[in-house]
């Protein structure tokens, strides 16, 4: 068993796409006991879809009554269940809050959305890229010419999936303290707009642009950029303090008068053009070695593969290998309680037996869903 900060607690998770299998992820990894409700023939997890890892899972065909009684009794279980369908679905299974609050008054529902449970594109399909454009945040990464999606990172993982878990686990507090559970509802349009608070806050005062590439942080400043070295690999350079851009200038042997004035914004773009013709006199790993671990804020830019073997997240133990399948290692660390990676990812429906005893089913009620077809 789990020895993670959140052993103990059990959630339920409906299974679905991007920022719901992140969440699930989790909360296993800080110890959760974590059953995933897939749909009957949902192919096998391969054990390189990482964010399924952890959980086990049952295989549930929710247009199935007595299957929607055997999800009402594992909520009546449950600390916590979340789920990431359009406004209505649950509604329609029979499986909304008012359902599950019925059998279980301090559950905790977690709703994962795109655009929100109320609003007026409450019911549109969306991805990622379209949440974040409309909290502002899209607009303000990229380049000159054009806005660039940065990855999934910021509405499905960063404004939906942590924000879900944040919000639930808040919650949970409210919960055992009061006995009420409530609805969480996660938006993605809500948290990609929150993590834009800092720059809602520097524009509000006049001290970021509305232009891309032409602040402080979305590489308009040329202290806060990557830059390409003589072997076409890349550094990434973040000397924003006078301190750390001094001894930029003397690593770098900036010696022109150019470089005096760091902050004055009419001379960003020709001292941007200097230190990119004198980055890409040197390799990478040549900047590295004279660099890295310098106040300079310095560091290599690896890719995925050269990620995992570098010096420090070795030393950390960043990344864990399990069976030649090389993963992030569960995250933050705890001194006393710290996370683990449960086990792989579940195949669809093989653990029913010993994930409805281990909620507390007993033999004669598993042999009996078998019976009624609620479970294979």
């Amino acid at each position: 068993m789990s020895q993670g900060p959140l052993s103990g607690i059990r959630v339920v998770e409906f299974a679905g796409i991007g920022p719901g299998p992140f969440c699930g992820m989790l909360l296993s990894d800080l110890g959760a006991d974590v059953i995933r409700i897939d749909r009957p023939g949902t192919p096998p997890t391969p054990p390189t879809q990482l964010t399924g890892r952890g959980r086990r899972s049952l295989a549930l065909d929710l247009k199935v009554p007595a299957s929607i009684e055997l999800v009402l009794r594992l909520l009546e279980r449950a600390d916590i269940c979340f789920e990431g369908f359009r406004p209505g679905v649950m509604e329609r299974l029979g499986l909304d809050p008012g359902a599950a609050f019925a059998r279980n008054p301090k559950l905790v529902y977690g709703r994962m959305t795109g655009w929100g449970q109320i609003g007026p594109l409450a019911q549109a399909a969306g991805h990622d890229i379209n949440y974040i454009a409309l909290s502002g945040a899209l607009h303000a990464i990229g380049t000159r010419d054009k806005p660039v999606p940065p990855l999934n990172l910021v509405g499905d993982f960063g404004g939906g999936a942590l924000y879900l878990a944040f919000g639930m686990l808040a919650a949970l507090l409210h919960a055992r303290a009061s006995g009420q559970g409530q609805v969480v509802d996660a938006a993605m349009t809500d948290g990609a707009a929150s993590l834009m608070a800092q720059f809602y806050g520097l524009r509000a005062r006049g001290a970021m642009t509305a232009e891309r590439a032409d602040n402080l942080l979305d590489g308009g400043a040329p202290f806060y950029d990557a830059y390409c070295c003589s072997d076409g690999q890349w550094v990434a350079i973040g000397s924003l303090e006078p301190q750390f851009f001094a001894l930029l200038r003397e690593k770098a042997g900036l010696t022109d008068a150019l470089f005096d004035q760091q902050n004055d914004r009419t001379r960003w773009p020709e001292m941007k053009a200097r230190l990119a013709e004198v980055i890409a006199k040197k390799t990478r790993d040549e900047w590295t070695a004279l660099m890295q671990g310098t106040d300079v804020c310095f560091a290599p830019v690896l890719n995925l593969d050269e990620a995992p073997r570098h010096l420090h997240n070795v030393a950390r133990q960043t990344f864990v290998s399990i069976d030649g399948v090389v993963q992030p290692a569960p995250a933050p660390r705890f001194s006393r309680t710290p996370g683990q990676i449960q086990h792989h990812p579940p195949v669809a429906g093989n653990d029913a037996a010993s994930a409805l005893a281990g909620w507390g089913l007993s033999t004669a009620d598993i042999e009996s869903l078998s019976r009624s077809r609620a479970i294979p």
